[in-house]
């Protein structure tokens, strides 16, 4: 009797035990069977990158800030209807520049000395300086320049009847020259003794003082007198001078690396892909 009941015990047990393994594998097969009716899982977001983006140290995020002296036509002046205000060919470049890095721009009017002298970049007033600024080795003791993306002369400026035809013909005349700017540099160097050299802070002003007749002269760069007698035939370009000199955008030195690797970047980008000569065409044809 004891034999057969251990029997039977064993028995009930392996027919527990084969109940328990049969509904494991129900519920395994059902589970897969759900699987394949539900479609392909959504594979799980990919894990947040540990790069960051590159920081430009703007002055405001998500916004190119620009420091120029204006106006200064062909280059930058005021245009109600650009969304920064302001439009010209240095404002074109540097606003495709900052559509390219995903950023908004700013225009900030700023004395052209404070620019050129490293002032308004070092008390960070802005990221970059776009003002048809020359390229010097003296102004490059104290700003960091972006490469040169326009050739310029200087040239002379006077009333279509002055009688004035060179610089030498400014002898006992008032020339009238931007304060910091290459131009006047030229001036102080070429011009004859008996000439009056004064400075004004932005070409604004100089031109207002030669319609008044308190200049009979104004030497600076070429495009922007060009654009005078354009506006104005009473007005005419004389005499022109190769100074070698190209125009570079200006950064606190040593202040905003990554920026300026990022503009020459897309200086060159705009170079090879035909925007930089739509714009050098429509504004110098």
């Amino acid at each position: 009797m004891g034999a057969k009941t251990d029997s039977l015990k064993k028995e009930a047990c392996v027919m527990r035990v084969t109940k328990t393994l049969t509904l494991a594998a129900s519920v395994a097969a059902l589970a897969l069977a759900f699987a394949g009716c539900a479609g392909p899982t959504t594979p799980s977001a990919a894990p947040t990158s540990t790069v960051p983006a590159v920081d430009y140290k703007l002055v405001t995020a998500g916004t190119l800030t620009v420091c120029s002296d204006l106006p200064y036509k062909p280059f930058e002046y005021e245009d109600a209807t650009s969304a920064s205000g302001y439009t010209g060919f240095d404002v074109e470049i540097v606003d495709a520049v900052a559509k390219k890095l995903g950023l908004s721009l700013k225009i900030v009017v700023t004395n052209f000395n404070a620019l050129q002298s490293g002032t308004a970049l070092e008390a960070n007033t802005c990221d970059l300086g776009a003002s048809a600024m020359t390229i010097t080795d003296e102004r490059k003791k104290k700003i960091d320049f972006s490469d040169g993306y326009y050739d310029s002369l200087q040239s002379l400026l006077v009333k279509a009847d002055s009688g004035i035809t060179n610089l030498a013909g400014t002898e006992g005349k008032k020339v009238g020259l931007q304060k910091g700017s290459t131009g006047k540099t030229y001036a102080t160097e070429h011009a004859p003794a008996g000439a009056t050299l004064v400075d004004f802070s932005d070409d604004g002003k100089m031109f207002i003082a030669m319609q008044a007749g308190q200049v009979d002269a104004l030497l600076q760069d070429h495009p922007v007198n060009h654009q005078h007698e354009v506006d104005d035939p009473t007005y005419k370009v004389v005499e022109t001078y190769n100074t070698d000199e190209s125009y570079g955008f200006a950064f606190a030195k040593g202040k905003k690396p990554e920026l300026l690797g990022a503009v020459n970047a897309q200086l060159a980008a705009m170079r090879a892909d035909g925007t930089y000569d739509t714009l050098h065409k429509k504004y110098f044809g």
